[in-house]
């Protein structure tokens, strides 16, 4: 369904419902990995998604389409993680550094082929900084283009393509350890 027709249903007081529903359940799975690449863990990934999906509800009737609906999604879902991941940090008092206890939460659940060289690139990507790790996931593994990953960060595609290409220097030097 295209965006127009599903924003019209959500739209209209006798089928909001609906168009919503099918608004979660076009863009769900694909919020849901998203975000779960970022926080690692199924619950958080979860009650993230739960979270997203309100705060478009709420804020659906504000939408202006001056973006596509997709990015205005990813927008949210990205800022979510990004405010969930800065949370976490400071309630557990955790460096940039320490992710040691996210990369004892890699295994086979997580959707992570048991494959060695798959398990170290996930180790690999826990060690970047958030927003290295975000723009390496969109590019490499949703296969986004920059200027989409620039609409959905508000971030020039110019420093979207160097986070890029750090986070694949800092992966090959992990990789090559």
């Amino acid at each position: 369904m295209e965006d127009k027709e599903l924003l019209s249903k959500i739209r209209n007081p006798e089928t909001q419902h609906y168009g919503f529903n099918l608004l979660v359940r076009t863009y769900q799975q694909r919020i849901y990995w998203h975000i779960r690449k970022m926080v690692i863990d199924h619950d958080d990934a979860d009650d993230l998604t739960q979270e997203v999906f309100i705060k478009i509800h709420k804020a659906i009737g504000n939408f202006r389409e001056d973006a596509q609906l997709f990015t205005w999604i990813y927008r949210i879902a990205t800022n979510e993680c990004l405010t969930f991941l800065k949370k976490k940090r400071r309630r557990f008092f955790l460096p940039l550094e320490d992710v040691g206890k996210e990369l004892s939460l890699i295994d086979s659940s997580a959707g992570i082929s048991e494959d060695e060289i798959q398990k170290k690139l996930q180790k690999a990507l826990l060690t970047l900084p958030d927003k290295q790790r975000l723009v390496f996931n969109m590019k490499y593994f949703d296969d986004l283009s920059y200027e989409v990953i620039s609409e959905i960060t508000g971030t020039s595609v110019g420093a979207l393509k160097a986070s890029y290409h750090h986070a694949v220097k800092k992966i090959e030097v992990y990789l090559t350890q």
